[in-house]
């Protein structure tokens, strides 16, 4: 008998419909496939599905990554030493797929490298749910994302708080999966504080989109994750583990540490 797998943005919808039934935020972490090698990333990967993850949103390393800060920008480099490539991180998508719907976040060179249709085959074959392309343009995405959609993937856009709001209306009426909300307009990474006109811009993205709005980008707490869940759809969380994974020394010690940050961030979130 063929097993029917649910088509990856059905998988995303269900993720945060079943959030919103038990009244809180989906909780994505995020991690960067390969660092600091194979082993440790599978087992965080692991570890996330184990400690409530709703959606794992997972990084292919690139030599470039421009929308990120120096922590998540230094895991790329390192996995990429250690051999990590695109089809590795898939095997990764792979092996987690079944437990918990992961996005692929992955820069446009590696994708327009491939083509559309050749990178649309390659993820629906790795069980991924959909994929966050962060330099590419709106106006150029038309392909990728019929293609995705033709296999019933999400290609998910961003929008930041210096998009124009008829920019934004437009991206928004375009998403899919989810709209990546970003919080500011710095790259990633851990802030003290979110910025004040935070639950504004959330609520104006809410406004124009018929899918979910999540948040990603400087929350590196708990408190913080509880305070953007209170007006999001859903929690990004990147940097504060990506660190946490560099300070372990060894698979069960980073999957013991990003295992109790999330579960701590689970319980703030309600």
């Amino acid at each position: 008998m063929t097993e029917t797998r649910v088509a990856g943005a059905d998988l995303l919808g269900a993720a945060f419909a079943r959030a919103r039934d038990e009244g809180r935020a989906a909780l994505m972490p995020y991690l960067m496939g390969g660092f600091p090698d194979r082993a440790t990333s599978a087992a965080v990967l692991d570890a996330y599905a184990a400690s409530g993850a709703d959606i794992v949103e997972l990084g292919v390393p690139f030599s470039d990554p421009l929308a990120d800060g120096p922590t998540i920008h230094s895991a790329a480099t390192v996995a990429l030493g250690a051999g990590a490539t695109f089809e590795s991180v898939l095997e990764l998508a792979r092996g987690a797929a079944d437990s918990v719907p992961v996005v692929l976040m992955v820069y446009a060179n590696m994708v327009l490298a491939r083509g559309a249709d050749e990178f649309a085959a390659e993820l629906e074959a790795s069980g991924v749910a959909g994929a966050i392309v962060p330099d590419l343009p709106p106006e150029e995405a038309g392909e990728v994302r019929n293609r995705l959609a033709a296999r019933s993937l999400a290609l998910i856009p961003l929008v930041a708080p210096t998009t124009p709001p008829p920019r934004r209306k437009l991206i928004c009426e375009q998403a899919q999966g989810f709209v990546y909300v970003v919080s500011d307009t710095r790259t990633t990474g851990e802030r003290e504080a979110l910025p004040p006109k935070l639950a504004e811009f959330v609520q104006a993205v809410k406004a124009d989109a018929d899918v979910p709005a999540a948040v990603g980008f400087g929350i590196g707490t708990p408190e913080q994750a509880a305070e953007v869940g209170a007006v999001a759809d859903g929690v990004i969380i990147g940097s504060r583990l990506v660190r946490a994974v560099a300070e372990a020394d060894g698979p069960a010690t980073a999957a013991a540490a990003v295992g109790e940050f999330l579960a701590s961030t689970r319980a703030a979130l309600g």
